[in-house]
């Protein structure tokens, strides 16, 4: 058991101008504190029993890895009948995302929560990323003693309560704060007023949504703030006596109240969350709380003048189309099968949907195959298991939304006009014209840049790596110049120029903005060869694409409907029936694991990797789980040659043939490695 101390602090002459003032300099010190023990050289488990549970001027917080009965038994302080309070906050649960720890035990500095954050690794990175932006005049160069505002080993509660903490140091209410980390549904709500949908349109351009079931009871001392995820997937009931006090609870019956004593009672309903004022002594409703927020700036305007959509994009003309002997070669390149088009992609461009097949998979993984693999198989996706129930994204369609903001983020610790200066788009599957416009764009300082993503195959070993630092160069020196939206492109292929995978690519360059500190300067797009299948898309978003556009995928569907071999489908109905598919797909994966919008989605990794070493991970893929080692770069580099070798090599027969792999069809008893198929 860890030991415990407390202490008055005492430091008269320093300026303290009211509570909020001393709070910031109270949260400064217990920052610098963190982090110097975190510096010291502690091993883990002597760094794990350095906590402070409270420095605060409003608020104390008794926490520990006890049972509800023994609180009271252990700080005796609660036994004191001299000790009062307007309101206590109890919260008594077990870990079911991390070992169980005193410091880990609820509630935490700010709030309660019943329920778990799906988006947590996304959501950790991306705040990683704003830190080196962070500027204020509340803190003035005690600004850089603020980060990290979460650290590694976190519980998803604990780093949820650092980002509600940082947000209110920056001088927004409580209520502000816990709704600009989980906002209510609202780009498909139809009946919400559109000054509410503007505060939350506004506020999406420079914070992602912390998603998942979540009951959070919060408080600064001054407010008490409840709140249900958008979904409404944890219970929350509450009721108000005779004498005006409060009892709020997960469930009915945890205080006994008589019946007659009860003046109303109730339940939160998704997305709602009510405030109790101790100033002011009364209970504020979702609909004055939140009237109140969207009246504090004119989101609305801010938006009409700086937010871009396609619409605003002037149109480009069509590029020429492939002809057939380029879209083959381009198919065996990027490892495309006869399976793949036959059975998924043209059943996606006619239908507008997924194909559906048996449920299992006896094929080996990727590791342990003899066949050549792309970079996507070597990835399983992670589902929602236990307590955290999936989505329904079929009937519960209201929650869920793919829209997104790509561009340059601003201050996290300001609110300005310039902070909506972006790109939103619908959809993060882009068609060709599409992108032709966020490519042409370049006005009132906001411009993008194509960078090629092909590396020299005959440069021999390291080649690959090669065009990866150099890709990350050049990605950080555009950037320094104000770029905001980069497109990574791997267009251009020839005999010596191989794509290099769109999956390691956009890792690679993500990962290295995040440690650079400038992740949130930029959007990044992808143009590229490689997806054609809904997983692919998941992957590409979850390791931090903000967009991609499936070129050869695309020009697939159009070949095989000129071709007549779609069924009566023509060119433009497959390609949208193509992205309609992989936008129900995307949506689909992200349900399973209880997650509900796309920007939460993007950089949030819910992937393990099966077969790739550790190296390989830590380098490109920070922070994915993977139990199973495999192959490093050089493997990925050797089966990227090897597809571009059968694409642009020597053979008479290149020109003409793909794979088949019998991944998705059963493959002949005793047959060897896969014959090429005209």
């Amino acid at each position: 058991m860890p030991s415990h101390r407390s202490g008055i602090l005492w430091a008269p002459g320093v300026g303290i101008k009211d509570a909020s003032h001393l709070e910031r300099k109270l949260f400064i010190v217990r920052k610098v504190l963190e982090n110097s023990m975190g510096e010291s050289g502690l091993n883990d488990d002597q760094a794990d029993c350095f906590y402070i549970c409270s420095m605060s001027c409003n608020t104390i917080v008794y926490k520990g890895l006890l049972m509800a009965h023994q609180i009271a038994e252990f700080y005796l302080d609660l036994q004191d009948e001299d000790l009062a309070s307007a309101f206590s906050l109890v919260h008594s649960r077990f870990s079911t995302n991390t070992m169980g720890s005193w410091r880990l035990a609820h509630p935490y500095r700010y709030l309660a929560h019943n329920g778990e954050i799906n988006t947590l690794r996304g959501n950790v990175n991306w705040m990683h990323a704003r830190e080196s932006q962070f500027e204020s005049s509340l803190f003035g160069i005690d600004v850089a003693k603020i980060a990290p505002v979460t650290k590694p080993g976190d519980s998803d509660t604990a780093s949820l309560d650092n980002a509600l903490e940082l947000l209110q140091m920056t001088g927004r209410d409580l209520d502000h704060a816990l709704l600009m980390l989980i906002p209510e549904a609202w780009n498909q709500h139809e009946t919400m007023t559109q000054e509410k949908r503007d505060f939350y349109e506004y506020h999406s351009s420079f914070m992602e949504p912390w998603d998942g079931p979540a009951m959070i009871v919060s408080s600064d001392g001054s407010d008490i703030c409840a709140l249900l995820d958008r979904n409404g997937l944890r219970p929350f009931r509450y009721l108000v006596t005779n004498e005006d006090k409060l009892v709020m609870a997960s469930e009915t019956g945890v205080l006994e109240v008589p019946p007659a004593d009860v003046k109303y009672k109730g339940r939160l309903q998704p997305g709602r969350m009510f405030l109790v004022s101790l100033q002011e002594g009364r209970i504020i409703g979702d609909e004055e709380l939140k009237s109140k927020l969207a009246n504090r700036n004119p989101y609305g305007q801010w938006l009409k003048d700086n937010k871009l959509t396609l619409g605003d994009l002037p149109e480009v003309a069509e590029a020429s189309p492939m002809d057939a002997s380029e879209l083959v070669q381009l198919q065996q390149a990027f490892g495309y099968t006869i399976e793949e088009i036959r059975m998924l992609t043209s059943v996606m461009a006619q239908q507008g949907t997924e194909a559906i097949g048996s449920m299992g998979n006896d094929a080996p993984l990727a590791v342990l195959s003899d066949q050549n693999q792309i970079v996507f198989n070597y990835f399983k996706q992670l589902f929602a298991q236990v307590t955290n129930p999936p989505l329904d994204a079929i009937r519960e369609e209201l929650v869920t939304s793919l829209g997104t903001f790509i561009g340059s983020e601003q201050n996290l610790f300001e609110e300005t006009p310039k902070h909506c200066r972006q790109l939103w788009l619908e959809s993060p599957i882009l068609s060709d014209e599409e992108l032709a416009q966020i490519k042409n764009l370049n006005q009132d300082g906001i411009r993008t840049v194509t960078l090629s993503a092909l590396y020299d195959r005959d440069a021999g070993e390291g080649a690959l790596k090669t065009a990866l630092d150099g890709l990350r160069e050049q990605t950080s020196q555009n950037i320094a110049s104000g770029c905001s939206k980069i497109v990574l492109s791997d267009r251009g292929s020839d005999r010596r120029w191989a794509p290099i995978p769109s999956l390691l690519a956009v890792s690679a360059v993500h990962h290295h903005l995040i440690r650079e500190g400038t992740r949130t300067k930029v959007g990044l797009i992808l143009e590229t060869g490689d997806p054609r299948e809904v997983h692919h898309f998941a992957l590409l978003i979850g390791y931090g694409a903000g967009a991609v556009n499936p070129y050869l995928a695309l020009a697939t569907v159009r070949d095989l409907a000129q071709r007549g071999q779609l069924h009566g489908t023509d060119q433009d109905y497959a390609q949208k029936g193509l992205i309609k598919a992989s936008e129900k797909g995307v949506l689909k994966v992200m349900s399973k694991m209880g997650i509900s919008t796309v920007q939460s989605y993007r950089g949030a990794q819910i992937f393990e990797a099966i077969g790739l070493n550790q190296d390989l991970i830590n380098e490109y893929f920070t922070g994915t789980s993977s139990r199973v080692g495999g192959i490093g770069l050089d493997g990925i580099q050797r089966e990227a040659t090897e597809r571009h070798e059968m694409a642009f090599g020597s053979s008479p027969y290149c020109s003409e043939t793909r794979f088949t792999t019998g991944w998705f069809l059963p493959m002949a008893p005793g047959r060897g490695t896969p014959p090429m198929e005209p």
